[in-house]
């Protein structure tokens, strides 16, 4: 009996990363597709990122498997909903157990499976995945499985959380060879001139940011060997050539004893790939920063989240903002590029925190830097904290966390321009300050800022 693991994202929808198109091959399902493999389970992939629904369902009609599992996040929730909703009604699929698994299933267990959706997988997939497998397959007990939900007689039924797997040289490589690595690497090489490949070494996070989910993996700092890291890179470079590589570790360099044992291992495997990766100024130093930049790091993520030191601690992120400003300054000098993120919006935050936050960028002067206005994730202490204060909240199904909108210092619409005054703002400073003279382009970014900071005050009095 087989089992076809699946996801619901179909980049030719997305009018955002269209205009982006750097797309990124599911880590998630590739690894429980090598679980599987190992031990000795029939499954198949289906990586939806370069096809439609239509051809999606083609394929599982024809494969008539008897168990499909759903990866589903804040992104893909509609589209998974929508699939679902076929597959649990349309009896040319065969009507299949459906299993679903992800950051967003935790906390919305009843929700997910009122849609017709059979198990939810709480936590990791891998050997949650494999033994609910056996248990369907083999018609026991699938109520003695660690880490699901199902509904019994209408009434939701959780089993013990599943212990959370210590030593992660237990896992098998990501099963690439079941989705068209070539799709993605083409794609990025025709947008970007440059490929790109994903690497995941460590899962869990040890900080405490109240805005971010630890649904899947947990409050933990678990870590593969840097030798079996530096073997997937050599793999990586010998087999499909990529011309960098994103790890997707919340901070990479958490450890020092780590980076220091992947910085000797992937020179001595002649395993370097160009690669960026994220982490936080406080783990940073002139020796790791070295080290990294002789193991093949171009760029790193410094997360910020704000220039204001009262914002950075009401979101728990427990970093100085000086520090951080001094980081990122440190890291270019060295020839690293540097990204930052910024959330603007945040419960507490007004025009003198945003006015921080644009000469904290100006100063700092990352390469790059990304912005969102904040929204809460339910399960988090962000979502906790503003439940009472929600002020909109679309119908479940037909919505994601994005949508909900709470009660802020000022209106919604007044952080949509506070982003564009700080995109245009900060941008027209690099402008000037890297060319030092006026041209066009600094003068439409001016206008743009100041058209942004106009409608701020138009909307601060809303």
């Amino acid at each position: 009996m087989s089992i076809v693991l699946t996801h619901a994202y179909y980049l030719y929808e997305d009018s955002k990363e269209q205009l982006i198109m750097k797309p990124y091959a599911p880590l998630g399902l590739l690894y429980i597709s090598s679980y599987l493999n190992e031990n000795a389970v029939e499954n198949h992939v289906y990586d939806s990122t370069f096809y439609s629904r239509e051809k999606q369902l083609a394929f599982i009609a024809k494969k008539q498997p008897k168990i499909i599992a759903i990866y589903t996040n804040l992104m893909t929730k509609i589209n998974v909903i929508t699939l679902i909703k076929i597959l649990s009604s349309d009896k040319k699929y065969g009507f299949p157990k459906i299993i679903l698994g992800g950051p967003d299933v935790t906390y919305n267990c009843e929700n997910y499976l009122n849609t017709g959706v059979n198990f939810l997988i709480i936590g990791e997939g891998e050997q949650t995945t494999l033994e609910l497998y056996n248990a369907i397959v083999k018609n026991e007990d699938y109520s003695k499985v660690a880490g699901i939900a199902y509904l019994e007689n209408s009434i939701l039924k959780k089993t013990p959380p599943r212990i959370k797997m210590k030593d992660l040289s237990e896992l098998p490589l990501p099963n690439r060879a079941a989705i068209p690595v070539e799709k993605y690497l083409d794609t990025w090489k025709t947008y970007h001139g440059k490929s790109s490949m994903t690497i995941s070494t460590q899962r869990g996070c040890p900080y405490t940011c109240k805005w971010c989910s630890t649904a899947v993996y947990g409050q933990s700092y678990r870590r593969r060997p840097a030798n079996k890291v530096a073997q997937e890179l050599k793999m990586l470079k010998d087999t499909y050539k990529p011309d960098s590589v994103w790890f997707v570790d919340d901070v990479f360099s958490v450890s020092h004893n780590w980076i220091k044992s992947f910085h000797e291992e992937v020179i001595k495997q002649d395993a370097v790939i160009p690669f960026e990766c994220i982490t936080r100024a406080e783990r940073l130093n002139d020796e790791i920063l070295q080290l990294l930049k002789e193991a093949g790091c171009f760029r790193i993520w410094i997360g910020a989240e704000s220039g204001s030191q009262k914002i950075i601690d009401a979101m728990d992120r427990r970093v100085d903002v000086n520090v951080v400003k001094e980081v990122i300054q440190k890291t270019n000098t060295i020839g690293i590029e540097t990204g930052t993120f910024i959330m603007v919006g945040y419960p507490g935050e007004d025009e003198t925190d945003i006015n921080q936050t644009i000469s904290y960028l100006k100063a700092a002067n990352p390469t790059h830097f990304t912005i969102t206005v904040a929204y809460p994730i339910k399960g988090t202490s962000l979502y906790n904290e503003i439940e009472d204060k929600i002020t909109v909240q679309p119908h479940w199904e037909t919505s994601t966390d994005r949508d909900i909108d709470f009660s802020r210092t000022y209106s919604r619409k007044y952080y949509d321009y506070a982003v564009k005054r700080i995109v245009n703002e900060v941008n027209y400073f690099k402008k000037r300050t890297s060319t030092n003279r006026y041209n066009i382009d600094s003068l439409k970014l001016k206008i743009k800022s100041s058209l942004a900071s106009f409608a701020m005050k138009f909307y601060k009095l809303q």
